[in-house]
């Protein structure tokens, strides 16, 4: 499947901000179930001053302002093949060894019910249990935006049942490591059915096993990704794969507006030029 993208962020600030230094996680990377047919970043208020890959593979670019900047625009765009992998990603690549997955962050840290939860679980094998895993969180905790943030724990969703998909991955990566199985967390790009525009982007949870290899479980959807998802980075939880991060001299607040559009690239359609 053929995926056209578009990432637009907009920060507004009250007051002029004298310097800025973040970190942009929004450029795709090519691998198994996906192959990036072109990219582009388009940076206005702000200038790209480097780009590098990090310790987990993930693609970033340092933004930073200087001289009372007001507002920061960027539209990370492009196309994006993507292929049907029943959710295998497959064998472990890059720098982080296997045993780093296993690590709790804030975030992810198991409390009481999330124990109850990896404890509870069913199945002769891992995998059966990673399914009803997937299946629990998705039947016990309801998407509803706006009540949780990004700081929000695992714990703390699963006690108010409620959160959206980035809290459906840390209760998902937080009860995987309890049963000493390396999870990660996974941010992306979902396609939805009659939903081109979104207010953010998506996030899933990945579980390494045996055979295998990394295995990707949606719990938000109840679903493991299939050729709608494009994944942008990954990490131990949010704080490693966040779209935009880092650093401002000053106590402006800000208004933050996010705009993602995801459409099946139509066939006749001319290519974008990265």
């Amino acid at each position: 499947m053929r995926l056209k993208i578009t990432h637009t962020t907009e920060y507004q600030y009250a007051e002029p901000v004298a310097y800025s230094l973040q970190r942009l996680r929004l450029s795709p990377v090519a691998g198994p179930g996906q192959d990036v047919l072109s990219w582009h970043i388009a940076v206005d208020g702000a200038v790209v001053e480097a780009g590098f890959h990090d310790q987990f593979g993930n693609h970033v670019h340092l933004v930073s302002t200087e001289g009372d900047s007001s507002r920061v625009h960027i539209v990370a765009s492009g196309e994006v093949e993507t292929s049907d992998r029943a959710g295998v990603f497959g064998p472990h690549i890059g720098y982080c060894p296997l045993w780093l997955f296993l690590r709790d962050t804030p975030r992810t840290k198991p409390g009481k019910l999330t124990k109850e939860l990896a404890k509870g679980l069913s199945g002769v094998t891992d995998l059966d249990r990673m399914h009803d895993l997937m299946g629990t969180i998705h039947s016990s905790v309801s998407y509803r935006p706006g009540e949780t943030g990004t700081e929000t724990t695992a714990e703390q969703a699963l006690e108010a049942g409620h959160g959206v998909c980035q809290d459906h991955a840390h209760i998902f990566i937080s009860a995987a490591r309890l049963l000493d199985i390396p999870a990660r967390y996974v941010s992306g790009y979902l396609m939805m059915e009659g939903v081109a525009e979104q207010a953010a982007t998506h996030a899933w949870a990945e579980v390494f096993l045996p055979g295998l290899g990394w295995v990707g479980f949606d719990a938000a959807n109840d679903h493991c990704p299939d050729a709608r998802y494009v994944r942008i980075a990954s990490g131990l939880c949010y704080a490693d794969v966040a779209p935009v991060s880092g650093m401002r001299i000053g106590h402006a607040g800000e208004d933050l507006a996010v705009k993602v559009v995801v459409e099946p690239k139509l066939q006749g359609q001319s290519q974008s030029q990265s």
